[in-house]
């Protein structure tokens, strides 16, 4: 597993934009968008919706699977 931040592509309400995540977190928010039963492109859309402007998408996602993670406890 890299533990370095790899450039990923998704589409965001039909605009391409790339974000670099580290392969634990890429992989995270796949599964998390895989149980909640909705494309990960969905999940990004939703994520990129609710952030805050001054947070970039990466960190927002980053945030959002902690939080997935940490709600689950």
């Amino acid at each position: 597993m890299n533990p370095r931040p790899v450039k990923r592509s998704l589409t965001l309400q039909g605009h391409r934009t790339s974000v670099s995540l580290e392969d634990a977190f890429w992989q995270a928010f796949r599964d998390i968008a895989q149980e909640k039963n909705i494309p990960i492109n969905v999940l990004a859309s939703e994520i990129d919706a609710d952030r805050n402007p001054e947070t970039g998408l990466a960190s927002a996602i980053r945030l959002y699977v902690l939080a997935w993670y940490r709600d689950r406890q």
